[in-house]
């Protein structure tokens, strides 16, 4: 389907959209995110032919689904980092897929009860926690260093493009396919298909370079002794510690603002619903971003990018409050974007970069542990903050805190930070 890897001497977009094993990961990334996303939208579609347990009201049952979904990221996901470096990543990748398209399309034959969709949502939330360390640990496999940054900022504006649009799109594509396949399986076969053939991509890459189970694995059974080590390595390492930190404050501005956006529509007199073209705007400016990085990154890799990036974004933070305009909203949104993948990719960079590939799981489980923290927080205590603060005064408190954050940790950071990326 792709060719092969060109010459080290090619760079950029270019040399990764070459790079046949690379492809094949992104594509099953693709897939697999758009099928967690697809799936969720099902759940809460579901809910209504589930007759609730006693004595527990509608709405509880919306919030059980909710927590049954984000708990497994919390609990499990440093865990699933532990088995990356204990098993070959293609296990891991298409195992996890392949199990949750089973689970996903178990719904369809299962009885109506409330509980045994809980226990499935859950399942299969928790094989996702398995997929994700084991996706960025790929990487620097397939990719030569050189091209690290090109890479990231393909995978980083697919992850954010689907944590954005995928909700918006998984209502639509599951009523198609109940007018299509019928309603006693076919939504539930959607998102059968998704996962398969989210495996069946990255089931032929070669990972030829993949020494996670060429290991000692007697020690497999306690992860928690893994998860220690890692944390140690992260206390030893402040640099791989601080572009986590960064990540982590990255991804909870951008949760804050998936709630905050329902605000903002009203205040530019949209539909409430109609949050999405803000959301929308920042996926583009994050797509342009990544582009300009996986482009001239080698060019810019000099530069103080994540620094740049946290003061545009609490730049635009702080301007939003007071524009009335709508397209200059949708410019403002477009250009925080922007300075979301001036601090995401050259940061996942980094960390790939400087983490040995024995520490690899470990190191990419604990980011994905922070990250899902980082997204589920905001979401519970945006609201509440807004409300009764108002939301100007969440904007600038936002901004200040962006502000701080990106010159702490540029200050500790930047004598070593300048020649590390793309060196």
């Amino acid at each position: 389907m792709f060719p092969t890897e060109p010459a080290a001497v090619n760079k950029g977009f270019i040399a990764v959209l070459k790079n046949r094993d690379f492809m094949l990961l992104w594509i099953g990334q693709l897939l697999s995110q758009l099928g967690d996303k697809v799936f969720f939208v099902l759940m809460v579609a579901l809910l209504e032919n589930y007759p609730p347990l006693p004595g527990l009201a509608q709405n509880t049952m919306y919030s059980a689904l909710m927590v049954a979904f984000t708990l497994p990221a919390i609990l499990f996901g440093s865990a699933g980092g532990v088995f990356v470096d204990r098993f070959p990543k293609k296990l891991t990748l298409v195992g996890s897929n392949v199990l949750q398209a089973l689970l996903a399309l178990l719904i369809a034959f299962l009885p109506r009860d409330f509980l045994i969709l809980l226990i499935l949502t859950f399942a299969i939330s928790t094989l996702a926690q398995f997929f994700a360390p084991a996706e960025q640990a790929a990487i620097p496999v397939l990719v030569r260093k050189e091209n690290f940054m090109a890479a990231n900022a393909l995978y980083s504006s697919t992850m954010m493009g689907a944590l954005i649009v995928g909700f918006a799109i998984g209502e639509p594509i599951l009523s198609l396919a109940k007018h299509w396949l019928g309603p006693d399986y076919g939504q539930e076969l959607v998102v059968c298909v998704l996962y398969l053939v989210s495996g069946a991509a990255i089931q032929p890459i070669n990972f030829k370079k993949d020494k996670s189970s060429a290991g000692d694995r007697r020690d497999i059974i306690n992860p928690w002794a893994d998860f220690k080590e890692g944390l140690r390595y992260l206390k030893k390492n402040r640099l791989v510690l601080n572009a986590l930190l960064q990540l982590t404050t990255l991804y909870c501005v951008f949760a804050a603002l998936m709630v905050l956006t329902i605000r903002l529509a009203a205040e530019f007199g949209l539909k409430e619903k109609q949050f999405g073209f803000f959301l929308a705007a920042a996926g583009v400016g994050m797509v342009l971003g990544a582009g300009i990085l996986g482009h001239w990154g080698d060019k810019l890799h000099q530069k103080p990018l994540p620094l740049i990036g946290f003061l545009i974004m609490g730049l635009v933070l702080g301007v939003f409050s007071f524009t009335h305009n709508l397209l200059l909203a949708f410019a403002l949104c477009a250009l925080l974007g922007i300075g979301a993948a001036f601090i995401g990719v050259p940061m996942q960079t980094l960390i790939q970069q400087q983490t040995p590939p024995t520490m690899h799981g470990k190191v990419f489980g604990f980011q994905n542990h922070a990250v899902n923290i980082a997204l589920s927080v905001p979401l519970a205590i945006t609201g509440p903050v807004t409300d009764a603060l108002g939301l100007r005064i969440v904007l600038v408190g936002m901004s200040v805190v962006v502000v701080s954050v990106g010159v702490w940790a540029w200050q500790n950071t930047r004598r070593v930070l300048q020649d590390v990326i793309l060196k």
